[in-house]
């Protein structure tokens, strides 16, 4: 069975140096699970920090990083096709995969084997749909699904429709089922360094180019309203630049929502703890415990 670490944590608590450091020891490549580090022209906002994966004159080999534009779209069927196909790469190599990042959903989608297929909503059939009743499409649905769908699927028209055309398409599976054995650590830190840092981070980044990084995107043609779509950093600076806020407001407004995505992250880790995830949490200074997990997995 192929082995599999997963090294996942809020945001700054340094995720990328510690797998680095393992994947090192433990002859690794890492493979980003975070859903903006995939866009390339997009460095400073997504924490890409590639001179991380330089350790004592060598650099560690790394995946889905830079992999499309900005103007391209990336989802979570993407990551698992990526994901898989890397996979495939990383085992041909002889080396040991480690899973890095703090993408809740991309992790959770590997490590309990999320069976998705591809759909196409703005096909022909998704065309036709919309011209069908709501109380016909339920009926539809119903078929498809006998009181297995959710009542959120059933709230509003765009939601049934898509719930019937993913129904549709599940006879086409396209992602392969793998089992992994896996070991998952997580990386903590006490809730007051953490926000420290955030801040810190933030005011850095600023300083040295990140606001001219969302330039450069608005200057090769990325809308005001894709910018928002990418949170965070690329949305409050676009609105900065856009003359919505000030440079004292998107900066309290950018910090509080990195610290609100901080804590969503964790939620979203803890959500899978009570699922039956074991995630043993460490600091990042406990590298030799981490040592010590991987060594006694990889024997074992």
């Amino acid at each position: 069975m192929q082995k599999l670490i997963v090294i996942l944590g809020p945001t700054a608590v340094g995720k990328t140096k510690f797998a680095v450091q393992l994947a090192n020891k433990f002859n690794g490549e890492i493979i980003s699970a975070d859903s903006r580090q995939v866009y390339k022209s997009m460095d400073i906002g997504t924490g890409k920090d590639i001179d991380e994966y330089l350790i004592n004159g060598k650099i560690i080999t790394y995946h889905l990083i830079d992999v499309i534009n900005p103007t391209e779209e990336y989802d979570l069927f993407s990551f698992q096709k990526d994901f898989y196909n890397t996979i495939n790469q990383v085992s041909k190599n002889k080396t040991l995969p480690f899973l890095t990042g703090g993408t809740g959903l991309y992790i959770h989608s590997i490590l309990m084997n999320y069976q998705l297929c591809e759909v196409d909503f703005s096909s022909p059939r998704a065309k036709f749909l919309t011209s069908i009743e709501e109380d016909e499409l339920i009926k539809i649905l119903d078929k498809l699904k006998p009181n297995q769908h959710n009542t959120t699927d059933i709230k509003e028209k765009s939601r049934i429709i898509n719930a019937i055309l993913i129904a549709e398409n599940k006879s086409k599976i396209e992602q392969p089922k793998i089992e992994f054995d896996t070991l998952v650590i997580g990386i903590a830190e006490e809730r007051e360094i953490i926000k420290q840092r955030i801040t810190t981070r933030l005011k850095y980044r600023l300083e040295n180019g990140m606001i001219e990084e969302v330039q450069k995107l608005i200057f090769d043609g990325i809308s005001y309203e894709r910018l928002d779509s990418f949170g965070l950093e690329y949305k409050f600076i676009g609105k900065y630049l856009n003359g919505k806020l000030t440079y004292n407001d998107m900066f309290q407004k950018l910090n509080s929502a990195i610290h609100q995505f901080s804590k969503r992250q964790m939620t979203w880790f803890r959500k899978m703890e009570k699922e039956g995830i074991l995630i043993n949490w460490m600091k990042f200074s406990e590298i030799e415990k981490a040592n010590l997990l991987v060594s006694n997995f990889l024997n074992n």
